[in-house]
């Protein structure tokens, strides 16, 4: 069970979070930029490479689309401590698309595979995974996934959509059991890829469902995570929580995101948890309308809760 990279989500605020009240069995930092680590920008984004030895094991993902630039990261990455190293072949964003990089690398398969295998040689003894997606405009993931087995990486986590498809459809969790049994066709020998299925899973109940029929090793969270730090935790459920311990937390986060990068990231990053936090109850509305046009600090945070419920209860 493991907590999917997601830009400008999963910081180490939210991932100290998440490792204190439900800690998954891997997770996964923001992508960052292998151009940027090897340029004099790089002070600027080891920001996104904090971590903590209560998140272990940690896998830093990156991205690019030059193997020399991954080389050097990827040792970069040794030294930081990191337990592991993705490699992110699935973003949609266009920005990045361009430079030929993320889900762009569908369209080269060869500079993929040479990625792959550029990571892989200068990784030493951490183990390289890839995260990618079914196809570019359509549906093809076995000769993508041919593509990329021959790399061989150690975990190939797969968001069960195509680049053209974003987040807009249903996942198409069957790709997931097609990928699994190529896998296991693929190496004879048994020493294959572990296979994480993403996409639409909203609870670890479910999680384990799909687990069982599809026949993947894992599951990979990302969006079913927001506003729910107890997703992974197996004694706890969300819903049975009292709203106060569920905005306690809240709060708890929203003070550690200002504590950890404070000017150094918009504090609006912080607010697009809250609509995710606050949801499900009578005024939850009109209490996200004051956090998104009033707060600006934690405080501010606090103070609004707490002059909503007209209580000490929070405090």
């Amino acid at each position: 069970m493991a907590l999917a990279p997601m830009a400008n989500v999963t910081d180490a605020a939210f991932r100290t979070i998440i490792a204190k009240y439900g800690k998954p069995d891997v997770v996964w930092t923001e992508f960052v930029s292998t151009d940027g680590l090897c340029s004099s920008g790089k002070g600027k984004l080891l920001t996104d490479l904090k971590f903590s030895e209560q998140e272990r094991p940690v896998v830093a993902q990156i991205f690019g689309a030059k193997p020399e630039n991954f080389r050097k990261v990827a040792k970069l990455l040794q030294e930081l401590g990191f337990d592991g190293i993705d490699i992110n072949m699935g973003c949609p964003d266009r920005a990045f698309e361009k430079q030929g990089s993320c889900a762009a690398l569908m369209k080269n398969p060869k500079l993929a595979q040479e990625i792959i295998l550029a990571t892989k040689e200068a990784a030493g003894k951490l183990p390289v995974s890839v995260k990618i997606r079914i196809g570019y405009n359509k549906i093809e993931l076995g000769p993508w996934l041919t593509t990329i087995f021959k790399a061989k990486p150690a975990v190939i986590s797969i968001h069960a959509r195509t680049r053209k498809e974003m987040s807009k459809v249903p996942a198409h969790w069957d790709e997931i059991g097609k990928a699994t049994k190529l896998a296991k066709i693929y190496f004879k020998d048994g020493h294959r890829p572990l296979i994480l299925g993403n996409g639409d899973v909203t609870n670890l109940e479910e999680a384990y469902a799909k687990v069982k029929e599809y026949g993947c090793d894992g599951i990979m969270i990302g969006r079913g995570i927001f506003g729910n730090p107890w997703f992974f935790n197996r004694t706890i459920n969300k819903h049975d929580l009292p709203l106060s311990e569920q905005l306690k937390v809240m709060i708890e986060h929203t003070f550690l995101f200002e504590k950890m990068f404070k000017g150094i990231k918009s504090f609006d990053l912080m607010k697009k948890h809250y609509k995710a936090y606050v949801t499900g109850f009578d005024g939850a509305k009109e209490l996200r309308t004051e956090l998104f046009e009033k707060a600006k600090t934690a405080e501010d945070v606090k103070h609004i809760i707490e002059s909503h419920f007209a209580s000490n209860l929070l405090i």
